[in-house]
């Protein structure tokens, strides 16, 4: 069984010696400033990951404004406020919802977000428009569709995870709390809470690490353009997109290492997050058993 456990690790290094091997052109050439130079220009051999970069954590970002709030309110009214029918129900629908293909999401998002976006957009700069993150023209693909999408695909790893970390909860503290006279909402936010904010904490960065990874779904409503603006409804580009797009299309060994160093950044910063959310998972289930 060691054994087994070994291979795994085994796996992943031998991924990512793979793919510091092949990018290692790109590192001698242009060095850590690869990942802060904006231009990307296969013709002239001239490469910079900070566009890709940008889109990836923009979108990933903005994804989690409006997954989290939404995730972790569903979780909290399945874990402890919904019937227990109603509750296996929605539970199950929205973990349904995690085993939806991401080309089906991006084909949702083609036909119903993008033309959603494009028809709410002048609506929406009327009243922000002072604020330069909420101007541009009614494309329908950019950063603002790639979140709403990525939204929809991270909402059940948050909500499902949230709801199993809150159920976790020792039963004898909730009645703890309500002998002591709080109400069920303050024993939920004075007990549970605090108890789960590790575990939530750990479902939103593996979410996160979700959101950072996708490729098709965004690939089809982000716009693919390596550009950086401070307007969510400008076309932009992600990581995954471009490593997507380009990678068979490579006319030179330049521009295949460089699209290796944009893999293995992606690896880099994927591994980091997930590692991060593991731990602090673990925290809250080691405080559950010495709690208990």
């Amino acid at each position: 069984m060691q054994g087994f456990g070994l291979i795994v690790i085994a796996l992943a290094l031998g991924i990512f010696w793979k793919l510091l091997q092949n990018s290692l052109m790109t590192w001698k050439v242009f060095g850590l400033k690869f990942l802060v130079t904006d231009v990307w220009d296969p013709v002239q051999d001239i490469y910079g990951a900070l566009p890709f970069i940008f889109g990836t954590l923009v979108s990933s970002a903005l994804a989690h404004l409006i997954a989290v709030p939404l995730g972790v309110g569903s979780a909290i009214f399945l874990a402890e406020m919904a019937p227990k029918r109603l509750a296996g129900v929605v539970t199950f629908l929205i973990e349904l919802l995690a085993a939806v293909p991401s080309v089906i999401l991006g084909l949702m998002g083609i036909f119903i977000l993008v033309p959603a976006v494009r028809w709410a957009q002048p609506g929406i700069e009327k009243v922000l428009g002072f604020l330069p993150f909420f101007r541009g023209a009614p494309y329908g693909v950019g950063l603002f569709t790639a979140g709403l999408i990525l939204a929809i695909m991270i909402l059940p790893y948050i909500t499902s995870i949230s709801r199993d970390v809150i159920l976790s909860v020792p039963q004898i503290l909730k009645e703890a709390s309500l002998g002591l006279g709080a109400t069920h909402w303050e024993m939920v936010r004075m007990v549970v809470l605090p108890f789960a904010r590790s575990g939530i904490m750990g479902s939103i960065f593996l979410a996160l690490g979700r959101a950072l990874g996708e490729t098709m779904a965004v690939t089809m409503v982000i716009g693919n353009s390596p550009k950086i603006s401070l307007s969510l409804f400008e076309p932009a580009y992600s990581m995954s997109a471009v490593i997507a797009n380009e990678f068979a299309e490579a006319a030179s060994n330049a521009s295949l290492s460089a699209l290796f160093a944009i893999a293995l950044t992606l690896f880099g910063i994927t591994v980091v997050v997930n590692g991060f959310a593991r731990l602090l998972i673990y925290k809250t289930t080691l405080r559950t058993g010495k709690k208990r």
